[in-house]
């Protein structure tokens, strides 16, 4: 399990070794050292920022110094990198946190990055997505399968999402 800082417990379960990094960076290098290792399935749902700063400040900015100028650069795609270096047999998982056109976007998404399975919800709507236990996803398959689970527990979805990674896997 490759995460980012969070505000939840993380609870010690035996079989997972836990992979804390602190930036983007350090995800796409973890990630990237552990995907070439054999793994045969990787589900990415971290919600990586498309933008880093080109310069972070080593000290906190005082207003008396005047409005700071803030240039972006893009992120590394971690998995659009993944989806071109994949190794035959492998299954990759994406997702998509959308709040215009969900459906479209994640269609889009599906195909540019590679992946087999696209996990795409509306942030925008009541009671799903980031600071919810709740959540609605489509999940969208390379091979043009669609799933819905409407409004239901993070759990429940994890296992949807988990199902349709197996359903892949049978296949492959």
């Amino acid at each position: 399990l490759v995460r980012g800082p969070v505000t939840v417990a993380v609870p010690d379960t035996p079989g997972i070794v836990h992979h804390p990094v602190r930036t983007a960076a350090q995800m796409a290098e973890r990630v990237f050292a552990l995907t070439d290792a054999g793994v045969d399935a990787v589900v990415m749902a971290a919600a990586v920022a498309d933008f880093t700063p080109v310069v972070v400040a080593d000290r906190k900015l005082k207003k008396r110094d005047g409005t700071p100028t803030v240039e972006l650069r893009p992120t590394e795609d971690i998995l659009a990198g993944l989806g071109a270096a994949r190794r035959p047999g492998q299954t990759l998982v994406g997702f998509a946190a959308e709040t215009t056109d969900v459906e479209s976007n994640a269609a889009e998404k599906l195909a540019a990055k590679g992946v087999d399975l696209l996990v795409a919800n509306d942030v925008s709507a009541p009671g799903v997505g980031f600071e919810h236990d709740t959540n609605a996803v489509v999940v969208l398959g390379a091979d043009g399968t669609r799933q819905n689970v409407a409004l239901t527990d993070k759990y429940a979805v994890a296992g949807a999402v988990l199902d349709a990674v197996l359903a892949v896997r049978r296949g492959a």
